[in-house]
């Protein structure tokens, strides 16, 4: 997959498309473009999205074909739908809590915490969103 250069390549800075030419009668269209929200995307999130894609938007399928976590990936979705500019840059306060809900549980999983230390982690969070 080859996509168009969204930086200048010399400075850094934003490129514009000013001209497309048709490949079979040579016409020529000059004219400001900006590129797609996808062609600002990295590499990385678009193989990403080809993989959530491939399968048909199911993360529970990508987590068990991938070996990463159903939350993991989750995230890493939700990164795409802020970078693409779907969505607010703020999370709003109930995803932040879930966030922090899961950071809580996957330091229990990675034996980081104590299941009772995240026990009363969570039930603070919990207090403090009442």
């Amino acid at each position: 997959m080859r996509k168009l250069l969204e930086r200048c390549p010399n400075c850094g800075g934003d490129l514009e498309i000013t001209e497309v030419r048709c490949t079979q009668c040579d016409t020529t269209i000059r004219a400001h473009y900006a590129p797609c929200s996808f062609c600002r995307l990295d590499e990385q999130t678009l193989l990403f999205i080809q993989e959530f894609m491939r399968s048909r938007g199911n993360l529970r399928e990508m987590a068990r074909e991938s070996g990463e976590s159903y939350w993991a990936l989750r995230a890493r979705l939700n990164e795409v739908v802020r970078a693409m500019g779907l969505e607010a840059e703020e999370p709003e306060e109930e995803d932040q809590l879930a966030e922090k809900r899961r950071e809580v549980l996957l330091q229990v999983q990675q034996g980081k915490l104590a299941a009772s230390e995240a026990a009363a982690v969570l039930a603070s969070l919990s207090a403090e969103n009442e």
